[in-house]
């Protein structure tokens, strides 16, 4: 931050820094296009390649969250979004105009970080006014922005105190007020609740989906919290080592995961990978694994022949809570969708019960996966156990590319 403290949350475009730049798009709907961009940096003469040709069309008042690992390329794109960082290839659209050479404040966007970033010797009011008064807004309109924005946030009782008095969630309100405040096109939020409880977490989550739809702006959201990301984003972006591996609504990723990466990243416990060998069987075909043959669906059948590769190339993937007590089932005994395995751990966690399976007793760790039961069932560790299987919710990877063949 500069000495005339420009505040780093304001960055508006003027008209005057439009000319001769608009990109010609007629998308109306298109509020932010993220155009092939890669970002490479210098380290000790070394190339690093932080974001590597990433393309996201974001609709206008669409609520987009970047998820991903530590050093997926996150913060980075949402950075060169900003313009706190420039992007090595690729451009920045915003409103169809290429904003690419422009300073942060001239893009028309907002930003809510981490760290909230409040002047601790400034009120509440002056931190959210501070955006205004150093535009030199007339004083009854920064009145009328602080006082519209503080009741929508339900903060209107703490305008006159200073930041050390507040709260971690009341602090995340008044940065969101600042932001507010300023009317942008965009809002950009680098993981925002990281530094609450995950109680408040949970609150601010609520009042931050509740708040966007009241507002009704475009919002570009970062978190490593795959919680927040399904509960928050109109789509989500899932990003690994720079590259998208999907942009999709939620359940889709979740139903519909395009590789082997973003299915073990989605979903609570994560998906399991069972070594598989695909077998014909009459008319069909099987899905040999040490814990049982299952016979799979006619759809699934038919990708595996459209695909076209090696049948020993395939990995299973079930998700846990795909497979059931047998016991509990009323699939119970029907041909073609159960296993067997032996129960190394169970964890009642109240609504569940997580089961650590192995093909028998005396198998390595490396052969574990997990099964998510009725808290009612009454497995318990260190025995055989039969499982039943949700066959139609079943995913087939091609080992060489990670590519889900079934979707």
């Amino acid at each position: 931050m500069s000495d005339t403290k420009e505040d780093p949350t304001t960055m508006n475009r003027s008209e005057s820094d439009q000319n001769g730049m608009t990109t010609g798009r007629s998308d109306i709907d298109t509020n932010v296009l993220i155009d092939n961009v890669t970002k490479i940096y210098d380290e000790g003469g070394e190339d690093v390649v932080a974001v590597e040709d990433v393309s996201i069309d974001i609709r206008r008042g669409e609520f987009l969250v970047f998820v991903g690992p530590s050093g997926c390329g996150k913060t980075t794109t949402l950075r060169t979004v900003a313009g706190l960082e420039e992007a090595t290839e690729g451009r920045i659209v915003i409103d169809g105009v290429d904003v690419s050479g422009l300073e942060p404040r001239q893009r028309g966007v907002a930003m809510v970080f981490q760290n909230y970033a409040l002047y601790p010797h400034m009120t509440v009011r002056e931190n959210i006014s501070f955006p205004l008064r150093i535009r030199k807004f007339p004083d009854d309109e920064i009145v009328s922005r602080v006082e519209e924005a503080a009741e929508l946030l339900e903060i209107s009782e703490l305008l006159d105190r200073k930041p050390s008095d507040l709260s971690g969630g009341q602090q995340q309100r008044v940065a969101l007020g600042r932001a507010i405040v300023r009317e942008p096109s965009v809002f950009l939020m680098d993981e925002p609740l990281s530094n609450l409880d995950a109680k408040l977490r949970v609150q601010m989550r609520t009042e931050l989906n509740d708040i966007h739809k009241r507002v009704g702006k475009t919002t570009i959201y970062v978190t490593h919290d795959q919680a927040e990301a399904m509960t928050l984003g109109d789509r989500v972006a899932v990003l690994n080592k720079g590259k998208l591996q999907q942009l999709a609504p939620p359940q889709e990723l979740y139903d519909q995961p395009a590789n082997k990466f973003v299915a073990g990243f989605i979903g609570e416990p994560a998906m399991n990978f069972i070594p598989t060998e695909i077998v014909p069987s009459g008319s069909g075909m099987d899905a040999r694994t040490d814990v049982g043959t299952i016979e799979l669906p006619e759809d699934i059948v038919t990708a595996v022949e459209n695909w076209g590769g090696s049948h020993d190339q395939l990995t299973l993937g079930i998700r846990p809570e795909d497979l059931n007590d047998a016991e509990l089932s009323e699939d119970q005994g029907s041909a073609g969708s159960s296993m067997e395995a032996f129960v190394h751990l169970v964890e009642p966690v109240g609504s569940d019960r997580f089961l650590t399976l192995r093909p028998d007793s005396d198998s390595h760790e490396s052969m574990e996966f997990t099964a998510r039961v009725d808290p009612d069932s009454d497995i318990t560790q260190d025995r055989m156990v039969e499982l039943t299987i949700n066959r139609k919710n079943v995913h087939l990877f091609d080992e060489r590319t990670g590519e889900n063949i079934t979707v």
